[in-house]
Parts: C-alpha cells; structure tokens; sequence
C-alpha cells in the first residue's frame, strides 16, 4: 500500500502540535509579568517555570503517599497539595510585587518541607530539597537581590540541619518500611535535580535570547566589527582611517510637498518602506549604513578591500537603488526622484558619544558626496573624478563637465549609467 499522502500530513500535524504546545508554554511562562521592564519579565519567567516544575513534582508526590498509605500520609498528602497550589499561585503574586511571588513560594516550601521531614523522618531524603532551594534563590532572584537570597541560603541551611538532628524517625503512625523511605529518597533526589536543572535551562535560555537581542540592536547600529571592537573594549574610544573609501548621499527631490499630499502617517510609512529598501541592498552589497537624516541616507564602502571592490559595491548599490525609489513610489501612488552623490578618497571614522552614540564618518570625501547629491539631478547619480578612476572600465559613466561646488570649487563630475557589457 502507498502511504505517501499520510505521511506529509502526519508531519504536519505533529507541526501544529508542537506550535500549540510552544505557544500555551510561552503564555503560561509569562503569566503575572505584564507591565515590568524586559529585565524584571524575563527573571518573572523564570520563577514562573521553576513553580511549575515545583508543582508537577508535588502532584507526583501527592500520588507517592497516596499509594502508599493515604490515612498515614494523609499529612503528607495535604501538605504538598498546599505547596502545589502556592506554585501555581506565584503569577498572581507578580502583581503585587516583583519579588513577591517569589518569596511567598520560598516561605511555603521551607515550611511544608520541613513538616513532611518531621512525618517521615530523616532517612527519606526530602530534607536535600532546602540545599535546591538555596540553588534555586539565585535562578529566581538574580544578584541584585542578595539580601532575599542570603536569607533564602542561610534559612534552608539551618531548616535542613535542624532536620537532620530533630527528626531521626518520622511522627507517622505505625512503622514505615524502609523500602518505602529509599524510594522517597530516590524520588526526591531524582526530582529535585530535574526541578534545578529545568531552572537553570531556562535562566540560561532566556538569558542567552536577551544577549542574542541586544547584539542584534547593536549590530543594527554598528558594523559589526565595530561593535565586536566595543564589546571587548566598552568606553574606550573606537576610531578608523581608510584610504580607499567610497561614500554615498541620497535625497528625494521636492520631499517636502509630497510629505504634505500624504500627511505625517504616510510619510513615515513611505520612509520606512524606502529605507528598509536601502537596507537590503547595504547587506546585499555588503556597504555600511552611516545613517538615515529625514529622506536623505548615507551609505559607506569601506574597510580593508582594494579600491575598486569598494568603489564596485556602492555603484552596485547606487543603480539598485533606483528601482527601490520605484518600487516605493508605486506602492504609495506618488512620484519619487532620487538624487545620488558619491565620492571616494580617504577618510576617518568613529564612535560619537556616550548616549545614543553612533557610527560616523568624516573626511573630503564625506563633504563632497553631500555637495554632489545636492547639486545633481533627480533619478541621476552624480560621481567625482576619483570614484570614476577607482572603477576603470567596469562601469559606464557620462561626462556632466566642470560645476561649480559649494565650499569645494570647480569640479569635473560624471553620472554613473550602469556596468560596462
């Protein structure tokens, strides 16, 4: 028989399966966080995760001494049911406070803890819970709340010798077989190290996913050498020259009226479809974005690669960039001009600022290309004579002549037309 049909369908549902899953986990761990800074969330998430797993590990032992003996457990049997709803209740003492989930949970553990000890006796094991409980207080409080956490450690050192001394043998009626208290040993033992080890996971997960988040931003801001270079060296001053460098200005010709015809809402949307546009073809080029000013956007090829690959990648850029000026003026029903002006020659580059800083770069070269993109033509993209040299003879490029440049002078200019075939 051909169960080819089934088996696609079958993927897929375990697919949906493991969505709906990851989607219930996701909601259940963010229950009660609602309303805290990203930081207080995820160390909420992460008390969220280890009550449940403290609750799952109650419901178990509630089954333990319920087989055993429900009368002589009965107890027992009560007193992790308590502790089991005190985990499940822990998001809602989020919204008291930050840490007040965290220290209810630790207050009725301990002490539930400490009563089973007392039925049961030393020689069961479930005192080892109070030395988890000290591991735990770091994953769920982190360092900033020492004092909580020195509290939580010394108190559940001294719950689990004053354990250890005054319950010998459990109150339990009757006598309790000691092939029943190696399994509560073994069980605690097993469960115990599941509940840390499923904290600590997720404490690192999470952790992990907000330094993935925060080197994303930071490689959104800087080129990502740069931000390696800070990230191993933080407020020191980061600085660059480069010989062959190529620079690029774009601005849309008459923004402002056409801002006006389609109001603050549009124009932003305009902007951002435009720009994120420009975007691609920088990583696609492998060309730095400066920064965006408005309408206007600066792009660099820099770095240690000859002159004309530089030159190539942003002429690339360049040509590309039109059809994106297109594509957007089509989506928004409007007409977009793109002037372009692109210099090359040595230039500085650095880290300004301490707040909100950001990657910029100076030099001739950074001067002209603005000028260039200024007094060009729309839908043109206006070069210097040295950018049309770092290329040679693979691009096309048509003679504007001599104009005149503010605060540079008389200059030979070219307009860049495409590769050469």
């Amino acid at each position: 028989m051909n169960s080819g049909p089934w088996r696609p369908a079958a993927r897929f549902h375990e697919s949906g399966l493991a969505q709906t899953a990851k989607s219930w986990a996701s909601a259940l761990a963010q229950l009660g966080t609602a309303g805290y800074p990203p930081k207080t969330r995820r160390r909420l998430r992460n008390i969220n995760v280890a009550c449940y797993a403290v609750a799952v590990s109650c419901a178990f032992f509630v089954l333990t001494f319920a087989q055993e003996d429900p009368t002589v457990y009965r107890g027992a049997i009560i007193i992790n049911l308590a502790m089991m709803a005190a985990a499940l209740a822990v998001p809602a003492g989020h919204r008291l406070h930050e840490i007040a989930g965290a220290i209810s949970m630790a207050a009725v553990l301990m002490g539930g803890l400490f009563l089973i000890v007392a039925q049961v006796g030393r020689d069961s094991g479930v005192q080892i819970n109070f030395v988890g409980a000290s591991a735990l207080a770091f994953v769920i409080l982190e360092l900033r709340r020492m004092a909580y956490i020195v509290l939580i450690v010394v108190a559940g050192i001294a719950l689990h010798v004053a354990a250890w001394v005054l319950f010998p043998e459990g109150t339990a009626p009757g006598h309790i077989d000691q092939a029943f208290l190696l399994r509560l040993y073994i069980t605690t033992a097993v469960t115990l190290g599941i509940i840390v080890a499923i904290a600590v996971y997720y404490a690192f997960l999470t952790a992990e996913r907000a330094e993935e988040e925060t080197e994303d931003l930071l490689h959104r801001v800087l080129p990502v050498s740069v931000a390696e270079r800070l990230k191993a060296h933080p407020g020191e001053p980061l600085s660059d020259s480069f010989g062959d460098a190529a620079i690029l200005f774009s601005d849309l010709a008459g923004f402002v009226p056409i801002a006006r015809s389609l109001g603050a809402v549009r124009t932003v949307e305009m902007l951002n479809h435009l720009v994120h546009s420009f975007d691609r073809l920088a990583l696609k080029h492998r060309v730095e974005k400066i920064k965006t000013i408005g309408d206007a956007y600066m792009a660099a090829a820099i770095g240690p690669h000859p002159a004309a690959e530089n030159a190539a990648r942003l002429a690339r850029m360049a040509l590309e960039m039109h059809a994106a000026t297109d594509e957007t003026a089509e989506a928004f029903g409007v007409a977009l001009h793109l002037r372009i002006g692109i210099a090359f020659g040595p230039v500085m580059a650095g880290i300004i600022g301490s707040q909100r800083f950001n990657y910029d770069v100076w030099g001739d070269p950074v001067n002209l290309a603005a000028r260039l993109e200024s007094a060009g033509e729309p839908g043109r993209i206006q070069v210097s004579s040295a950018f049309r040299e770092a290329l040679s003879e693979k691009f096309r490029f048509e003679p504007r002549g001599p104009i005149e440049i503010k605060g540079v002078g008389r200059q030979d200019t070219w307009f860049l037309l495409g590769e050469a075939t």
